[in-house]
């Protein structure tokens, strides 16, 4: 059976959606062979250290990109298509962070069959790392 996003119709607002992954050093440098961005303030210590970050920090996109796997395979869910996404960059993430992404309907415009999704990035401390808002458009 195929897995199916919820329509316009069956979304309140409110609802909510989240998920964990801890970033890895992994992650990093797969992103970094998935994007050809091998900026060294991603991949080198030494160099990461005489920044204003004193290390590595993983791609603002490797995190941001949580938000596409919550919208895709939970709210609204497979079928989902994404328009659009602001982002807000907060704090810096770090190797074995640990992130949870969350997503929540704060608008449905049924007109345009759109759905607004505030989004945000908190580390383990529970300090916001990222924050944005993404319009979408569910499954019909």
């Amino acid at each position: 059976m195929e897995a199916k996003g919820k329509t316009i119709r069956d979304l309140e607002l409110g609802e909510k959606a989240s998920l964990g992954r801890e970033i890895t050093g992994e992650d990093i440098e797969n992103f970094a062979q998935a994007t050809g961005d091998f900026n060294p303030l991603h991949l080198d210590e030494a160099y990461a250290k005489n920044t204003v970050f004193q290390g590595r920090i993983a791609h603002g996109m490797l995190v941001a990109s949580l938000f596409s796997n919550l919208i895709g395979t939970q709210l609204p869910g497979p079928g989902t298509v994404y328009l659009s996404q602001t982002l807000n960059f907060k704090k810096p993430v770090r190797i074995n962070d640990i992130i949870t992404a969350e997503v929540e309907v704060t608008g449905i415009h049924h007109e345009r069959g759109t759905v607004t999704l505030s989004t945000c990035c908190r580390n383990q401390d529970g300090t916001l790392v990222l924050e944005g808002e993404a319009i979408v458009s569910p499954r019909r």
